[in-house]
Order: structure tokens, then sequence, then C-alpha cells
């Protein structure tokens, strides 16, 4: 699915990303809330507005978790087993939400990232993120 190349962008890319994480991460999930409402409903317990520390915090998990995988991603599926499990049986996350907070990352990587977000890295990203969000979504099977 990916080239070493691809691989090794990707590893570089969170890894920047990882020093942002609270930023990027509040930042994706801010976008998601907003341009899809219906997502709200998982987060009706904390406070998700622009910054807040609930929306910080699980930004920043988010991120470093997605780092995680992408450094270890030839084993990607035993790497978020955890997470799929979390998701799947105790929160009860829809899976289409995976590919929703997907690209609002993708947005969110652009506008930060700006020249350094290049085609490549676009396409690797969202490669990664689409077998990302695939992981996750294995329980629900």
């Amino acid at each position: 699915m990916l080239s070493k190349y691809e691989k090794e962008l990707l590893v570089t890319i969170w890894e920047k990303m990882s020093l942002k994480a609270e930023d990027i991460g509040s930042d994706a999930l801010f976008r998601m809330f907003t341009v899809f409402p219906k997502t709200k409903t998982y987060f009706a317990h904390i406070d998700i507005s622009p910054r807040s520390p609930h929306l910080l915090s699980h930004g920043k998990k988010i991120v470093l978790a997605i780092a995680r995988g992408a450094r270890n991603i030839d084993s990607l599926t035993t790497t978020l087993a955890p997470l799929s499990a979390l998701h799947a049986y105790h929160l009860r996350i829809h899976p289409t939400n995976f590919k929703l907070l997907s690209h609002c990352l993708l947005v969110t990587l652009a506008t930060e990232m700006s020249d350094e977000f290049t085609p490549a890295a676009h396409a690797a990203t969202d490669k990664f993120l689409s077998a990302f969000s695939a992981v996750l979504a294995e329980k629900y099977r």
C-alpha cells in the first residue's frame, strides 16, 4: 500500500506534528464538529469549544496515536488493537466518524504544513489515514 519513501515521509510528518499534537488534534476535532455536527453526539459530556482543555487533551491523544501508528506502520493492526477495541466495545463510536476525522486531519495538516504538504505528502497521508481508519473499524465486523 505504501512505498518505503511514503513510510519514511509519514514518520517525518507525524514526528513534526507530535510537537504540536494539542493544536493539530484539537483543530481537526473542532473542524469535524463544525462540518459534521452529528459527530458531537459522542462528546456531549465534554466541553468541545475551540481550544477547551477537553478538546486539547483528546486532540493530543489522537495525534500521538497516529504518530505511533506511523512509526509502526508494518504492524498497524497490532499497534491499534487496544484503540480499536476501546472505540468499538466501550465507546461505541460509529466507524464512519474515523473517515470524517481523517478528512479533517488532512485539511488541518494542509493548513499547518503549507508548502511542506506536497502532493506526495498528501497522497501518503491520505492512504495512511484510510488504513488507520480501517484498522480502527475492524472490531465492528
